[in-house]
């Protein structure tokens, strides 16, 4: 086994490894927070999951990056996949429109820029979280939950 074939399969494992930490750290703590608030109550700062949930600081902000770099990651998997799919990609498309090598290139180029696009939308989206929190006009605001899914 050649060396890139190696690091692409680590890149592939460590890839699931992140999927799968993400979702047990959802399940554990309750939701996630890019799709979260921080709410100003009283001058106190509460930090809320999509779910509703109440979390501290500190989980709130690993929960976000944590969400963050699922994106990355899902740009690595699929970028390690596609070089150990190459050569037979390669191979099978000579005769077609678009020769294996440019098809290749199009779909890295595709999976980078949707990946780094929709990573960039959600960094703005959580650091904005805590530019602009939420101040609740009533009690009902505070205490009800955030997510549509939960009664």
């Amino acid at each position: 086994m050649d060396l890139r074939t190696r690091i692409c399969i680590w890149v592939i494992v460590l890839g699931l490894a992140n999927f799968f930490a993400y979702t047990l750290v959802y399940v554990f703590i309750g939701g996630e927070a890019v799709n979260g608030k921080v709410v100003e109550v009283n001058g106190e700062m509460l930090h809320r999951l999509q779910s509703g949930e109440e979390v501290s600081r500190g989980v709130f902000i690993y929960s976000g990056i944590h969400s963050i770099s699922i994106w990355p990651t899902v740009a690595a998997v699929m970028l390690a996949m596609l070089t150990l799919a190459k050569d037979r990609i390669v191979s099978s498309m000579r005769s077609t429109v678009v020769r294996g090598r440019t098809f290749i290139t199009i779909l890295a180029t595709i999976i980078t820029f949707a990946t780094l696009t929709i990573t960039i939308w959600f960094i703005l989206q959580f650091a904005s979280r805590f530019t602009d929190p939420v101040r609740p006009t009533d009690e009902t605001a505070i205490t009800a939950p955030q997510c549509p899914y939960r009664p």
